[in-house]
């Protein structure tokens, strides 16, 4: 199944930049979809929830006048994410927001809804599940979603533990529609092998948290950089479900990442912001970062990364092409 014009035809690279929590902004998802890529943020980020409003009026505003301003060169479609968890009492309110808005991209997390899935469909919106195996998967496209975001072992965040090759096979023995594959997707030769895998798009996340444009602190910018993928931990101790995180946010906060307990706790609350207890939270203190960062070696502007994950791109093709051009022929 070919891509929907939505975002086979404007896409600089087949990227969608991930929702990042409490780190994906105006500012970073403007600068990512300027560069070609999908921009997207969770609709929690918009605090108090009034504030969502004002920023897809932003979004919506600012693109429209770069497109205006570069037609040989349009902005890609962006990204609004809602947690379709049950703790979350803010999904009502952010669905009929980003709705009246009519973004062009809806991605659900935690939980998957016939009717929400609707409400998108009923502006012409699309909807992208995240999922983390087989079986997530077909429940997400039984109820109406257009496409799947595999997350994969090395994802960030909340990761699920399959490997890509084994989660893009058995989605592709019975699924035709977009699919975007997340985990560990930090260069331009990473994007290809997505798409040879099976994938149609990449979805990327830590690489942009160490972006000027990233709403984080610069301490987190600087330890992604520094930090390999033996700096990961996968843990579920923090929110009750497992995740990917920084080693060195982890000792930082006073315990010890070798030996953490295991969580029986029910899903941390989205609905309740980054607050100022003392105790260390994720995400704001226990900072989440897939395996691919040992790539990363800078901090640029959003814009200057899509650059830079282009070039990669294109020399990988020419590349593989040459690698590859010599077998099969018997």
């Amino acid at each position: 199944m070919a891509l929907p014009p939505l975002l086979r035809d404007r896409l600089r690279l087949p990227v969608i930049a991930s929702p990042l929590f409490i780190i994906s902004g105006p500012d970073l998802v403007i600068a990512q979809c300027r560069a070609g890529v999908v921009g997207s943020f969770p609709a929690l980020n918009a605090r108090p929830a009034s504030l969502l409003d004002e920023w897809l009026h932003r979004i919506t505003e600012e693109l429209a006048a770069w497109d205006k301003a570069h037609p040989e060169a349009p902005s890609a479609p962006f990204a609004v994410n809602h947690i379709v968890h049950r703790t979350n009492d803010r999904l009502e309110h952010d669905l009929e927001v980003s709705t009246k808005w009519k973004a062009p991209i809806v991605i659900t997390s935690l939980g998957a809804r016939e009717d929400l899935n609707a409400t998108v469909h009923s502006y012409g919106g699309l909807v992208l599940h995240d999922i983390i195996d087989d079986a997530f998967g077909r429940k997400a496209v039984e109820k109406g979603a257009d496409g799947l975001v595999a997350v994969a072992a090395g994802a960030g965040g909340h990761a699920g533990r399959l490997s890509p090759f084994a989660l893009i096979q058995e989605l592709r023995t019975w699924f035709d529609g977009p699919i975007a594959l997340s985990g560990a997707i930090a260069t331009g030769r990473a994007i290809l092998a997505a798409q040879a895998m099976g994938a149609d798009l990449a979805y990327i996340g830590s690489a942009f948290i160490a972006t000027q444009e990233a709403n984080a602190r610069q301490e987190y910018k600087e330890m992604i950089v520094a930090s390999k993928a033996a700096d990961i931990v996968y843990s579920n101790l923090f929110t009750g479900v497992h995740g990917n995180y920084l080693r060195g946010s982890i000792v930082a906060a006073g315990m010890d990442p070798d030996n953490l307990a295991t969580s029986e706790a029910k899903m941390m609350d989205f609905g309740s912001g980054p607050g100022g207890e003392k105790k260390a939270k994720a995400w704001r203190d226990i900072w989440g970062s897939g395996q691919g960062i040992g790539a990363l070696d800078d901090i640029p502007p959003a814009g200057e990364l899509v650059a830079r994950l282009a070039r990669e791109y294109a020399a990988a093709k020419v590349e593989l092409a040459a690698k590859v051009g010599g077998f099969g022929a018997r």
